[in-house]
């Protein structure tokens, strides 16, 4: 039995130099990681640490936490470890966070869902007021540095425009502080036409409407199917006539489970590296598949860093 899919990509995933560029000069932060006894995410984080991009502290059952670091040969002596296994670790992270004694959260070895239940309900605490949080993802290609921000793949699972537009804000000031002055946007739909028997395409349309007025700064476009988002060739064989087609710098997904897919497949069959965030909260939360590797972890890391500069 083979254990590649014929689909998946053979090139191990790189953190893109120009993003950990932007990060070298910041103040390393404190990164809790969250459950971390498992050896993918602590190596991970050993070598954001090793590049100056994370302080670690390692937050979880302590006995699965010193094993997962003897297995991957990692001396943790000296670094804090906070017994707290299970769910508990979350709520931990999160009163770490909320008494300034951590400045960024990452996911370790837990499920998605039990690792946000503890940091974003309102009794957490780490809710800014009024403020919707998004999950984007910084993609790369193997072969270049030029981000593609994906929106929403891990959080909001069916989003109504208000949380997309939510999500739209938080991706354009991204961007913008990732140094892309006027950000272009595709809002993703089955069709580039307005059709009333799909409610996303209209909803796309009416988003774009307001992203006019509401972020001046970006340009967005939609409803756009994918090929117009990517090709401007695409867009050329249609007849339309679109300045996002083949340039786009942001994606805004209309559910978890297209923004989820997309990423897997550029990830898995692109051989991309896929750095991970939910915006919104009073840090940044570092947020990857437990798949992911090495260099996902790190690039999370670094854009956690740049993150932490933006107004909340």
């Amino acid at each position: 039995m083979h254990d590649d899919f014929p689909f998946l990509s053979r090139t191990k995933p790189h953190c893109p130099q120009a993003l950990r560029d932007r990060a070298r000069d910041l103040p390393v932060p404190r990164v809790a990681l969250v459950n971390a006894g498992g050896a993918i995410p602590l190596q991970g984080l050993r070598e954001a640490a090793e590049l100056g991009l994370a302080a670690p502290v390692l937050i979880g059952d302590t006995a699965k936490i010193e094993a997962a670091a003897q297995q991957i040969g990692w001396n943790i002596t000296g670094l804090p470890l906070i017994h707290a296994p299970g769910a508990a670790a979350s709520s931990k992270a999160a009163e770490l966070a909320r008494d300034g004694k951590v400045d960024m959260i990452m996911k370790g070895q837990v499920h998605s869902s039990t690792f946000l239940q503890g940091l974003l309900p309102s009794a957490a605490g780490l809710r800014v007021k009024s403020t919707r949080c998004a999950h984007i993802l910084h993609i790369t290609t193997p072969h270049s540095d030029r981000p593609l921000l994906l929106t929403d793949a891990a959080l909001n699972v069916n989003p109504d425009v208000a949380t997309r537009q939510a999500a739209l804000t938080l991706a354009v000031h991204l961007a913008q502080h990732l140094g892309i002055e006027t950000p272009r946007a595709g809002i993703l739909a089955p069709t580039e036409d307005v059709v009333a028997t799909i409610p996303f395409t209209g909803e796309a349309a009416m988003i774009a409407a307001w992203a006019r007025t509401a972020l001046p700064q970006a340009i967005v476009e939609g409803p756009l199917a994918l090929d117009l988002i990517f090709s401007r060739a695409a867009a050329a064989a249609k007849g339309v006539a679109s300045d996002v087609a083949g340039n786009a710098d942001i994606m805004l997904v209309p559910n978890i489970t297209s923004g989820n897919a997309l990423f897997k497949l550029m990830s898995l069959g692109m051989g991309c590296c896929a750095a991970g965030i939910v915006l919104g909260a009073k840090v940044p939360i570092l947020l990857t598949s437990r798949s992911q590797t090495s260099a996902d972890r790190i690039a999370s890391a670094a854009l956690g860093m740049i993150a932490a500069g933006m107004p909340r």
